[in-house]
């Protein structure tokens, strides 16, 4: 009888990387691996990596120091590295940890399996990358983590030149996926009782650029409101020099379509965004906020933010502090700049001090918490819808509190009788009585509580499969019911 092998995915950055990793562990599932239990040692690591951020390769080769012994005493044991940082080092990794038995790409995810197999047959390392999409990633199958909400890829790649940013040279060339399949995919989700899920690309509105269709993205949003048991939509990430009114208005008209957005700045300076190539400045980006904020004045807003991009002054910094106290942000993702090999932004002049950036980064994140607690504070004695979730509290255990994300994606914590039987994947509502920067809390008795599909599935420990889905036609419309996905 063959030995049943196990597997764990480790999973570093953004989004995009976990959804893939979901795919990873959905293509082992189907070549018969099984998931590790608990704390021993897996059969079979596979680190999903990053290489957006400076400490990336650090990182990644620190863990993979830390592993070396367990394989060692694990005859057998192999280790795979994948993602971005695979794309970017190839054949390095091996040559800097020789005890990694696979490397494979962004671009051939479903080679995996196939790789591990021959790194055994041979006792050799096996290291595949590719310069194109072998399948696009929606055709793998897939293990989702989450019984209530999912990630769907509605494109790869990216076709923006960025200076400060490595993505396009290791993801490639946006590719777009027909909406026919998106939405077959989004509809399998609802079908297994997910209740919210999110569409992801390196560019969500620039979706539609392989079919000539500008307006497709917003089309999309509306379609997914027509798709029975879908109760949230949520998208990341656009690119303010894509973003279009049609966009703001399938938001506003489209009932499950979460009034919440996150708009990447980078910096408020004119001057500075030229430098990064990001082809908008602040009074466009300003603007775009105003006609959000109007079709729909509850939306709460979030961004990204890099602090002392190479040639960034005292006066670009105080004009990136102006655009973040004049768009309120609910909250943001902010970066100290980091040189990244291979990007036009790594060997421009005018790098930046150490001590500078530092310092201008503190003033940021002083007057980022001081709006985003004011918002917050607007939220009290309000009645919030939640999904309750997994792993949002780190303090809910001592708090007696459970958490999850409202509507516009703010995190709550709610007082929660044990007896109620509140599950995962439930909906409840409840009134905020205290309001932090990060997040709100709820000590009073809870408004309501329904219990869904998706909180009977977390209960009976079940796992969200779903099968992949081929390429379809062109077209927005209410797609085919497809087969459900199984259960175990």
């Amino acid at each position: 009888m063959t030995e049943t092998r196990t597997f764990r995915v480790i999973t570093y950055g953004c989004q995009m990387n976990a959804h893939d990793s979901e795919r990873i562990s959905g293509l082992l599932e189907e070549a018969g691996y099984v998931p590790a239990a608990g704390d021993g040692d897996p059969d079979v690591v596979v680190f999903n990596t990053c290489a957006v951020r400076e400490n990336a390769d650090n990182r990644l080769y620190g863990n993979l120091g830390h592993l070396r012994p367990t394989k060692l005493a694990h005859p057998g044991m192999q280790i795979a590295v994948g993602g971005c940082l695979a794309q970017k080092d190839r054949g390095d990794i091996v040559k800097k940890a020789p005890w990694v038995d696979v490397v494979f790409g962004t671009h051939n995810i479903g080679s995996l399996p196939v790789l591990l197999e021959r790194a055994r047959h041979n006792a050799a390392a096996e290291v595949e990358i590719l310069e194109s999409l072998e399948v696009f990633p929606s055709t793998l199958p897939t293990r989702r983590e989450s019984t209530y909400a999912g990630w769907v890829s509605i494109s790869v790649g990216c076709n923006n030149t960025c200076t400060f940013c490595i993505v396009p040279a290791l993801r490639g060339r946006e590719k777009d996926r027909r909406p026919g399949e998106i939405l077959a995919e989004v509809q399998a989700l609802a079908a297994e009782g997910v209740l919210e899920v999110t569409l992801l690309g390196q560019n969500v509105n620039s979706y539609g650029v392989e079919f000539g269709d500008r307006f497709a993205f917003g089309k999309l949003l509306r379609a997914c409101g027509d798709i029975d048991g879908l109760e949230r939509v949520r998208f990341t990430s656009p690119h303010p020099k894509d973003f279009t009114d049609d966009v703001i208005a399938a938001m506003a008209e489209t009932p499950n379509v979460c009034h919440s957005l996150h708009m990447p700045l980078q910096s408020g300076s004119d001057a500075v965004l030229r430098s990064m190539r990001r082809s908008y400045r602040a009074e466009k980006y300003l603007g775009i906020i105003d006609k959000v904020r109007a079709a729909m004045p509850d939306a709460a807003i979030t961004t990204d933010i890099i602090v002392g991009f190479p040639g960034e002054t005292e006066a670009d910094f105080a004009a990136t502090l102006d655009v973040v106290r004049a768009a309120r942000y609910a909250s943001a993702f902010t970066f100290q700049y980091s040189k990244r090999p291979g990007t036009p932004a790594a060997s421009m002049e005018s790098q930046v001090p150490k001590a500078v950036v530092q310092e201008r980064y503190d003033r940021l994140i002083s007057v980022l918490e001081e709006i985003s607690w004011a918002e917050n504070k607007r939220l009290v004695g309000s009645t919030l819808e939640v999904l309750v979730a997994v792993g949002e509290g780190r303090k809910d255990n001592a708090t007696g509190r459970l958490s999850g994300r409202a509507r516009d994606g703010r995190l709550v914590h709610f007082a929660a009788d044990p007896a109620a039987g509140i599950r995962p994947g439930d909906i409840v509502h409840t009134t905020v009585t205290y309001a932090a920067p990060h997040h709100l809390n709820s000590d009073s008795p809870l408004v309501s509580h329904r219990r869904t599909r998706a909180g009977d599935a977390w209960e009976a420990g079940r796992v969200t499969r779903t099968p992949g889905v081929s390429l379809g036609m062109p077209s927005i419309g209410a797609p085919p019911v497809p087969a459900a996905a199984t259960h175990c």
